[in-house]
């Protein structure tokens, strides 16, 4: 919320909160009794939330600063779970605490990438203080959309012409225009990949407010961006994503049981699809890049064979700038080091593919390699299957390479 009102948008008055003393000390600050107690994780959803001891709703209505007190001390620490957050649930550190506003009206307001109309898009809806799901599940009409040529930028007449649409009085459009005017410049500034404010309301005096917000910035921006990475709270994000953002990894962990390290975004999600084609289904999306060194490809397999689910690994590299070898050196190194008892497939073809073949053979490590991606992920997914049976009945599996 500080950085909206930075880029000249009106929100609520208020402050983060990490203990219920400092929600009671933040709540006397503010300086009036209609207050309002927001739990702050990394998922939407929280009003219809509930925490794991038992309090219904993520966001909630106080009258006093001790009451403030006293819902923070059953939010903080404690994990929420929504539609969102799935039997996880996401934890609450903090809570933010801020001036009650009443709306006369309440909008739905975004900007969004989105590849359909090869730029930004905002997106608008008469119906916002709910959730945006439901009402494009119920409503498909209900929902505006107004592209954006990204080199020409955001004109006044759009967004004022999104506005009216959105059923706001023409007394009042202008305003609203000149607020959207400073989302897309804060959207485009701060390289954003999506700004959802909900709702965008009318407050009781006639005024514009954003009462509540989600902004997403492109990963890839980091580099120029660090203020705002800087902010990151890494205690929402499974502990998998940190360690691969600090080895300079690209993982997103998935639901199945077969981890994957590919070389190339293209060749990775072609191997997902192998797999998932025969009958198995990815632990994660894993681009170990062009250039990744011995430790950052043992760093990957810690990263994989940290998700319990995962059952076998399939290695899919084609050697150009990457080279085979340097793979090969990294999945012998994290072998020996994790003592690896799952099935490891291996598919090593390119530059210096033969000596990493060399390397995997002379290792004495159970690896098995293939030249052919459709034979090596039918393999993986058949060991997979094996591996879920032992573990099931339970019995140990020990696997053993035909012999020469």
């Amino acid at each position: 919320m500080r950085l909206l009102k930075e880029a000249g948008l009106r929100v609520p008055e208020g402050q983060v909160a990490k203990t219920p003393e400092e929600a009671y000390r933040v709540a006397k600050e503010i300086g009036t009794q209609d207050l309002v107690v927001k739990a702050q994780i990394l998922a939407g959803g929280r009003r219809k939330g509930v925490f794991e001891g038992g309090l219904k709703g993520g966001v909630k209505v106080v009258f006093s600063p001790e009451e403030a007190r006293d819902i923070s001390s059953h939010m903080i620490g404690k994990k929420l779970f929504t539609q969102q957050t799935g039997e996880k649930g996401r934890i609450c550190n903090q809570v933010w605490i801020c001036e009650r506003i009443y709306p006369r009206r309440e909008c739905y307001f975004a900007i969004a990438m989105e590849r359909a109309f090869q730029g930004p898009v905002l997106i608008g809806s008469s119906q916002g203080g709910v959730s945006i799901e439901e009402v494009a599940a119920e409503d498909p009409g209900a929902i505006l959309k107004e592209p954006v040529d990204i080199m020409a930028g955001l004109k006044k007449e759009q967004a004022l012409r999104l506005a009216e649409k959105m059923g706001f009085p023409t007394h009042l459009a202008r305003e609203v225009a000149d607020y959207m005017i400073k989302v897309y410049n804060f959207f485009i500034k701060h390289d954003a990949t999506l700004v959802e404010i909900n709702p965008l309301a009318e407050d009781s005096a006639g005024s514009v407010v954003c009462m509540d917000a989600k902004v997403t910035f492109d990963s890839n921006s980091a580099f120029r961006q660090k203020d705002i990475f800087r902010l990151q709270d890494w205690t929402q994000e499974d502990t998998r994503d940190r360690k691969a953002v600090k080895a300079d990894l690209n993982y997103v962990g998935l639901e199945g049981s077969i981890g994957c390290l590919v070389n190339g975004a293209g060749l990775a999600m072609a191997t997902m699809d192998m797999i998932k084609f025969h009958g198995g289904t990815p632990a994660n999306f894993l681009n170990v890049g062009g250039s990744a060194t011995v430790q950052q490809v043992t760093e990957a397999f810690k990263i994989i064979t940290s998700d319990d689910k995962v059952q076998a690994i399939l290695v899919n590299i084609f050697g150009g700038l990457m080279r085979c070898d340097v793979i090969a050196q990294g999945i012998i190194m994290a072998a020996k080091d994790l003592e690896l008892k799952i099935p490891i497939v291996v598919r090593l073809q390119g530059t210096r593919g033969e000596g990493a073949k060399t390397l995997i053979a002379e290792s004495g490590l159970k690896i098995l390699a293939c030249d052919d991606l459709e034979a090596a992920a039918k393999m993986v997914v058949k060991l997979s299957e094996i591996m879920i049976l032992a573990k099931e009945a339970p019995v140990e599996v020990k696997f053993q390479l035909p012999v020469d």
